[in-house]
């Protein structure tokens, strides 16, 4: 294309220079100066193509990020829906089983209660004469017996009375399948004095050998007795002021608690 365009500029300037209208020096320069207009031409038209094809590769670039994070952000979306949907069955699943929770809480309860009503109902008589007391709190039921009417002071072999007493909560007990039954053995601050340390150096082993006594009654006449234990607390649990008689009295105690299985 460059000799075409130079070959045009030399036939449009031969009529000149023989006409006699431009010198040879002018003829030079006016070749020089298209040739030079020319070779800047197609240095811009290069430019441009190259530029025009860089433009293009990047669009091609462009486009691939732009389908690479089109496909990011729909697997993004999908992994959040999905985890929506765990989450929402999650919360499904922890609200039926609260609900069956609250349920069971409740039934246990009322059995609880049941079970506190018949004993006040079968030990009325006992309850009456200040022998025996029943208190239930938070699921847990207590049966407080006071010492003698189960045991003559000084020993923990439960005397003839005192079994007929056991018979009455037994029998309710026999009921009971869902709990645990702990026996606790309570003294009064009194030290062991006299031959009797032989047997119980202190209230310790007063305390653990009533305790002890009741469960294995308990355990004879058919309670199951893997739901059994014992405990002894000695005279450090007081339910009363130990300075006076009544109060020694009340802590002087067997105590037959009715708690929730492990």
């Amino acid at each position: 294309m460059r000799k075409t365009f130079g070959a045009i500029i030399v036939l449009a300037l031969v009529p000149l220079a023989a006409a006699g209208c431009v010198s040879k020096s002018e003829y030079t320069k006016a070749v020089q100066s298209a040739e030079a207009r020319q070779t800047a031409l197609d240095a811009e038209n290069m430019r441009l193509k190259s530029e025009l094809a860089d433009a293009g590769k990047r669009n091609e670039q462009l486009k691939g990020d732009l389908m690479l994070k089109s496909g990011e952000l729909g697997k993004t979306i999908a992994d959040l829906r999905q985890r929506v949907s765990a989450l929402e069955s999650d919360n499904t699943r922890l609200g039926q089983e609260l609900t069956d929770s609250q349920k069971a809480r409740e039934e246990k309860v009322r059995e609880v209660s049941t079970t506190y009503d018949q004993l006040v109902a079968k030990m009325k008589g006992e309850i009456d004469k200040g022998q025996v007391t029943i208190s239930e709190l938070k699921g847990k039921l207590t049966v407080n017996m006071v010492e003698a009417i189960l045991f003559d002071s000084g020993k923990a072999e439960i005397k003839p009375e005192g079994l007929i007493v056991l018979g009455k909560v037994i029998e309710i007990l026999k009921t009971v399948n869902d709990k645990a039954i702990r026996i606790e053995g309570h003294t009064d601050n009194k030290a062991i004095v006299g031959p009797l340390t032989q047997r119980y150096p202190t209230n310790w082993e007063l305390s653990a050998g009533r305790a002890i006594n009741v469960a294995r009654y308990l355990q004879k006449q058919g309670i199951e007795p893997g739901s059994l234990s014992s405990a002894a607390y000695g005279e450090f649990k007081p339910v009363a002021d130990n300075s006076t008689f009544e109060g020694r009295a009340k802590n002087r105690r067997i105590e037959i608690v009715l708690v929730p299985k492990d």
